[in-house]
């Protein structure tokens, strides 16, 4: 499938508050998200293979099957065992401390989707020096410290290494695959972060946490599609 990055929503059990992430899903869908991916430290493998199954079902239910794209974080094996239950799930998504992008693609073929999050030290060298030629797209962030991965971007010191806009636009620059941001993105950051080029954003907690996720999802969306 041709893969739509502009508006791109992480979710997983430890998010969603209240509501359900079928719920969750069915709003960030219907408001014009593109892409969907399931993330969870606590769940088993058994509990993602079935959570990917009622998401794949509620993708298709929309008739979003061929626009939405299905991604798990991290779990290369999630993917495969999903696949072979004949589970729509689109790709995976790794970062430097999973499983390497090229196993991933070695295993998923051409037609998966591979996402990966660059190193957070020196990352522009290391996207100039990186063969990302396995890869669909990089998720570079945080822009902001994140409520929801608040060890993202943390060193062993404490402090937490954010994304400045000179660093996204010169990623942006050199990157010979789409580039997404996010990591305590607001819709307050949409206009310029589209202004410097990227492909889209990503967020958490702005719509999985909100008190109305249809709206909040909506509003960024619009916002996004128009920025110029």
């Amino acid at each position: 499938m041709k893969i739509d990055l502009s508006a791109y929503l992480i979710v997983g059990p430890e998010n969603v508050n209240v509501r359900s992430i079928e719920e969750i899903i069915t709003s960030s869908i219907k408001a014009g998200f593109t892409c969907l991916q399931l993330r969870s430290k606590i769940s088993s493998a058994k509990e993602m293979i079935e959570l990917a199954d009622r998401c794949a079902k509620i993708i298709s239910d929309l008739n979003a099957s061929d626009h939405v794209a299905l991604i798990i974080n991290d779990r290369l094996d999630i993917v495969l065992e999903a696949r072979e239950m004949n589970i729509k799930v689109d790709g995976v998504h790794v970062g430097q401390n999973d499983i390497s992008p090229e196993i991933c693609r070695k295993y998923l073929g051409d037609d998966a989707i591979v996402g990966f999050t660059p190193k957070k030290i020196n990352m522009i060298d290391y996207v100039k020096n990186y063969d990302l030629s396995v890869v669909d797209y990089l998720g570079v962030g945080p822009f902001h410290i994140s409520i929801s991965k608040p060890d993202a971007g943390r060193q062993v010191d404490g402090s937490v290494i954010t994304r400045t806009i000179e660093e996204i636009s010169e990623v942006k620059k050199i990157s010979p695959v789409p580039v997404i941001v996010g990591g305590g993105v607001t819709i307050k950051d949409l206009p310029i972060l589209k202004k410097i080029g990227v492909d889209g954003f990503f967020v958490i907690s702005a719509v999985a946490g909100a008190d109305d996720p249809y709206l909040v999802a909506k509003n960024l969306v619009e916002c996004w599609r128009n920025s110029k």
